[in-house]
């Protein structure tokens, strides 16, 4: 499926390397004879940085003619990624939410349109340290009376949040604010964005969150599955008991929409006009959506169904604008209406 988009080359760069959230990008020589494409600058969400980051790797392995343009990738969470995307400056931004109504607002004030593509599934995972012998399970209003607000100063002990747990300190790990998994479990679990407890170990990098819970018998943390998926040596999942039972997270049951609330999906926000710019972004991107199944296992992430990455594939050949969202951050849904929902702009007559 081709894009016919004219490309708009600039002149190339001195010649070093680039380290970036622990990947090496090397940028063209000095002097170069041949003009590099734009920089593909990719940021936002940690929950969606480990494809984006395989995603480069692979994407690097295969097409060696590409390695002359430059590729910056940061990570600072999903609110801080879509400040930037809105100022104009990331190409994509990973999101583990939908963009929000402020967000919209200011992409609208720069001139900023998008494309919303989704590219896995997650599912957020609340874990403890191995060597907790107490917790297996627990209810969602138990996470709401460990999490919320009123929370903050009082629910100090695990025996504070279930009686029949010991009478030890709890020690808590959590996303930070910019983070879109802060955003939706707060909203999920304590009915709001801002109603979460601040006297926590927060960060947006899920890795330091990982180290957090696996560091103390006490702790416990919530974070996106992939980095359970890969850290399974060092912390358990506990189970938990949402609007459909006593559920695991894994790929099963986020697919078989079982483990609700707190299944999501992730997405890539893409600038429209600055893709049309940047001839390798576009190769980029493509790429990216036709091996999005691959990559998603391949980091512990829960991919879409095949059938829907040639529908996202579709969604970006069209450029099918804004968010099928509309600010709303889409708690409790499972996989198939939140695909329906995030792909319905396709049966529009004018994209048929």
């Amino acid at each position: 499926m081709a894009l016919a988009i004219l490309e708009r080359a600039r002149s190339g760069v001195a010649s070093r390397a680039v380290v970036v959230a622990g990947v090496v990008f090397a940028l063209a020589p000095a002097g170069s004879a041949q003009q590099s494409a734009p920089a593909i600058r990719l940021g936002g969400s940690s929950t969606v940085h480990p494809i984006l980051a395989e995603a480069v790797r692979d994407f690097r392995r295969a097409n060696p003619a590409e390695a002359r343009t430059p590729i910056q990738l940061s990570e600072e969470g999903t609110s801080g990624g879509f400040r930037r995307f809105c100022q104009g400056q990331l190409l994509i931004a990973g999101a583990s939410r939908p963009i929000n109504s402020a967000e919209l607002k200011a992409c609208r004030s720069k001139g900023v349109a998008f494309i919303e593509l989704p590219i896995a599934f997650d599912a957020i995972t609340v874990a403890v340290n191995p060597r907790n012998t107490w917790a297996r399970l627990i209810t969602t209003r138990e996470l709401a009376r460990l999490w919320g607000r009123q929370a903050q100063g009082r629910i100090m002990r695990w025996n504070q949040v279930n009686i029949d747990w010991p009478d030890r300190p709890l020690r808590l790990c959590a996303p930070g604010r910019d983070s879109g998994t802060y955003d939706l479990f707060n909203k999920a679990i304590s009915g709001a964005v801002d109603n979460a407890r601040q006297d926590v170990v927060s960060s947006e990098d899920d890795g330091v969150l990982v180290k957090c819970v696996a560091s103390d018998p006490n702790a416990i943390g919530y974070f996106g599955y992939s980095y359970y998926a890969t850290n399974r040596d060092k912390l358990r999942a506990l189970t938990v008991v949402g609007t459909k039972g006593p559920v695991a997270p894994s790929a099963r049951s986020v697919q078989n929409e079982t483990y609700l609330p707190l299944s999501r999906p992730l997405f890539l926000y893409v600038n429209d006009q600055a893709l049309l710019r940047n001839q390798t972004g576009r190769r980029f991107l493509k790429w990216t959506l036709r091996n999005g199944l691959r990559l998603s296992e391949k980091v512990g992430l829960i991919p879409l169904p095949s059938s829907t990455y040639r529908l996202a594939e579709t969604k970006l050949y069209r450029r099918v604008l804004g968010s099928a969202f509309g600010g709303d951050l889409a708690v409790g849904q499972g996989v198939s209406q939140t695909l329906r929902r995030s792909l319905e702009s396709l049966k529009r007559p004018e994209f048929r």
